[in-house]
């Protein structure tokens, strides 16, 4: 055979890492917290192997535990003490988010985002303000414009509390638009909004409600996360995000829409992100334990194929497990 060009040239192991096209580091990767306001101790998850909810008095312990692995920036989801239709201690000055954002911010140099919901909140479990008939007969389920007011109110409780970054993930209309406004009238412009821009209504959310305690007391979140099926929807959602002021535009989940972060990347000059989501990470410890895969080698591979789909930066359980290798 007489071939001229030899793809294998470049495998060797002293050139593959010279040509490698996409590369990983442990300063894409934000790790999730959970921080519970009911327990006075560490509380593994059982659904989610590795991870525990930690109370707000360790909460900045936990965070010089993933920082220790290079991890640079820690996304906060809370449990708090007590629940109301309204979802009131999201915003409260004194809720559990806000207490854990104000020690680690003083305690730490980690980049700390601020998840922006209602559903761990609302004793209904939905992501804002529902209708009178939503459990019988629901339209909408959630009232758009209800809602906005009370995501911007958390917003901005984040940000005084010490948030680099608020994370609006409720996917309603406008809440990008009103927490901007609400953001700078409180005097925060600095402080970005990374917005969960092409959230769908996924199967895969199961174990990170186990463990934020966050799954709808009845019905589902059809009405306001997007449809599984639809692909050019996502850049309408990116685009109107983009336009009220996101700074970092993300998809939710990863693995399953590759195509969603590949389109987004290619349509927008702001970061892009991805949430590698809690069954993603469960489905691979399962087969793991099971001795069907090898965690540490397929958890490195997923990560670096929502890199290579235009991912710049990854919320990923795996966070500080990979970080410790790369």
């Amino acid at each position: 055979m007489d071939l001229t060009d030899r793809p294998r040239r470049l495998r060797t192991d002293g050139v593959r890492p010279l040509v490698a096209e996409t590369d990983l580091s442990a300063s894409d990767l934000v790790a999730p917290v959970f921080v519970d306001a009911t327990t006075d101790e560490r509380v593994p998850i059982e659904t989610m192997p590795g991870h525990e909810r930690v109370p707000v008095d360790e909460a900045t312990d936990r965070v010089a535990e993933i920082r220790e692995t290079g991890v640079e920036a820690v996304i906060l989801f809370g449990v708090p003490e007590s629940k109301d239709a309204s979802g009131s201690r999201a915003y409260a000055d004194d809720g559990v988010v806000q207490r854990a954002i104000r020690r680690i911010s003083a305690e730490t140099d980690v980049t700390v985002i601020g998840d922006v919901c209602l559903c761990e909140y609302t004793d209904h479990g939905h992501c804002g303000v529902i209708e009178e008939t939503a459990e019988s007969d629901p339209t909408l389920t959630v009232k758009n414009d209800e809602t906005l007011d009370l995501l911007a109110r958390t917003a901005v409780s984040q940000a005084e509390a010490g948030a680099d970054v608020v994370a609006p993930s409720a996917m309603s209309d406008g809440q990008v638009g009103a927490i901007r406004e609400a953001l700078d009238a409180a005097g925060h412009e600095d402080v970005a909004i990374l917005s969960y821009a092409a959230k769908y209504e996924s199967a895969f959310y199961g174990p990170f409600r186990d463990a934020a305690d966050g799954a709808p007391a009845f019905g589902d979140r059809r009405h306001y996360q997007m449809d599984p099926a639809n692909r050019r929807e996502a850049l309408r959602e990116a685009r109107l995000d983009a336009e009220q002021g996101a700074d970092v535009l993300m998809v939710k989940p990863g693995l399953p829409y590759l195509d969603i972060v590949g389109d987004l990347r290619r349509e927008f000059d702001r970061p892009i992100a991805a949430y590698n989501v809690s069954g993603e990470y469960a489905m691979l410890h399962a087969a793991a334990e099971k001795g069907w895969l090898e965690l540490e080698a397929t958890a490195l591979e997923s990560l670096t194929a929502l890199k290579r789909a235009g991912a710049d930066l990854i919320i990923t359980y795996f966070a500080e497990d990979v970080a410790e290798h790369l």
